[in-house]
């Protein structure tokens, strides 16, 4: 029988790839038969699983009633609807949103609004510089991709690629500074108000972070003052503060938003993956007051737009997903299950010897893998430690998440643990004993 070949264009032509046919709760099978735990929820986004039948409900009688509508002429009551619910959610001020189609639009989104509301109160403001940090990730457009700081993502698209200057990450488990926190004096956010005396307070209108860290330095969690610190900064110098929580949003760590660890409100916040639970693209922005404002006393318009903004179908599946997490305090049930993972992480720790740092909140834990915990020697490149983790999980029917290169970017190996936040009790343990295997098969073959 002839193979018929793929026309997809794949990120990596030499990997070959399971064709998925359905998913349910926690779990993905596909066209063998096979089942897989999803224990990343895809790219940490699928928040509620797969096959949520209110969701599809939602999903056909909206597009039956109403799928489209242009917001450069019209609005509809389901934008109108999930605008109002993703603010009571967040539980704070915010003025507005402006909804999009994923993550990316979301940064470059927030990118053009920074330097739009200075433009607006200043008349002829010089400020537009996104400061954001080295090892994060803010998408892959060309705007998202300029604010992003993994090196070997930007490299071969640099030529494109704005002036944003990055400084470095809080990453405590190695200090790019030699230090330990709390004597380091939080060097790192201090580093901040030193890349705005550099680049100019006139000419840096924004700094973008991910609350808690996602892919790159995975569930990077900095200490609760860092960003006390860094809110003091940017109000020393009129810099808006921009929170990414693409990855952190809507209960995945454990709370509503993951600002809520840090005490402190961000100018600016994007959102994306949890609110549809990727049903349907979606993304969005939410912005206070004070920069809402300045748009409406002064032109009165926001000079931006795509061709899917505040999508009544899109929306539709953002209010059931929001309604559904809501109501099943999934939230507080991530929490839970996240401290059980972390848990077992540490009792797997004094058995396998290759567990460094256990580290993030909910069910966004991230783990880091060393040779030798006691010096943090990382196992070196051509180890291909991920790559065998990924394969052993697979076998036994786990589907990980990618992480690595954290070090210098040419070693370093870790993993994100974050399947949907709806997971039971049993299916967490059945989750971890897996993983348990796994890391068991790998220790054997490399120690």
């Amino acid at each position: 029988m002839k193979v018929t070949e793929s026309k997809v264009f794949y990120r990596n032509f030499n990997k070959r790839l399971s064709t998925i046919v359905r998913g349910k709760g926690i779990y993905l099978y596909d066209k063998e038969g096979r089942k897989y735990i999803d224990a990343c929820s895809g790219s940490v986004s699928a928040n509620l699983g797969h096959g949520n039948e209110e969701i599809a409900e939602t999903m056909g009688k909206q597009a039956a009633t109403l799928a489209y509508t242009h917001m450069h002429s019209f609005t509809n009551e389901q934008a109108e609807q999930l605008a109002r619910r993703v603010v009571e959610y967040s539980g704070q001020d915010y003025e507005a949103v402006y909804f999009v189609s994923g993550g990316s639009e979301a940064t470059d989104t927030a990118v053009k609004l920074a330097r739009q509301y200075y433009l607006e109160r200043d008349g002829r403001s010089c400020k537009h510089k996104v400061i954001s940090r080295w090892m994060s990730f803010h998408g892959n457009t060309i705007g998202a991709m300029s604010v992003s700081g993994k090196r070997g993502l930007r490299q071969k698209y640099d030529p494109y690629l704005f002036d944003s200057p990055h400084i470095e990450a809080p990453y405590c488990y190695r200090c790019p500074y030699d230090r330990s926190y709390p004597q380091c004096g939080l060097r790192c956010a201090q580093e901040l108000e030193n890349c705005i005396l550099r680049e100019g307070p006139d000419n840096v209108s924004a700094f973008m972070a991910e609350p808690i860290g996602g892919t790159s330095l995975s569930a990077l969690r900095p200490p609760d003052d860092y960003y006390r610190a860094v809110r003091e900064i940017c109000d020393r110098y009129d810099v808006l503060l921009i929170f990414d929580e693409v990855m952190t949003g809507f209960g995945r760590t454990g709370r509503h938003f993951a600002m809520e660890y840090f005490d402190v409100v961000p100018d600016i916040l994007t959102f994306a993956k949890g609110v549809s639970s990727c049903y349907f693209p979606l993304g969005g922005v939410m912005a206070g007051s004070r920069v809402v404002e300045a748009i409406k006393k002064g032109s009165g318009k926001f000079t931006h737009g795509y061709t899917y903004s505040g999508n009544p179908l899109a929306c539709a599946v953002g209010n059931k997903a929001v309604e559904i997490i809501k109501r099943e305090r999934l939230a507080e049930n991530a929490a839970k299950q996240g401290a059980y993972i972390k848990g077992r992480l540490a009792e797997m720790a004094a058995e396998l010897p290759v567990i460094g740092d256990i580290r993030g909140e909910g069910l966004l834990i991230g783990v880091e893998f060393v040779a030798d915990p006691a010096t943090k020697q990382p196992f070196p490149a051509k180890a291909g430690f991920n790559a065998k983790l990924e394969q052993a999980g697979m076998k036994l029917g786990l589907a990980l998440y990618p992480g690595g290169y954290s070090i210098n970017e040419t070693s370093g190996d870790h993993r994100i643990i974050s399947p949907p936040i709806n997971i039971t009790a049993a299916e967490c343990k059945l989750l971890m004993d897996l993983f348990q295997q796994a890391l068991a098969q790998v220790c054997h073959e490399l120690l």
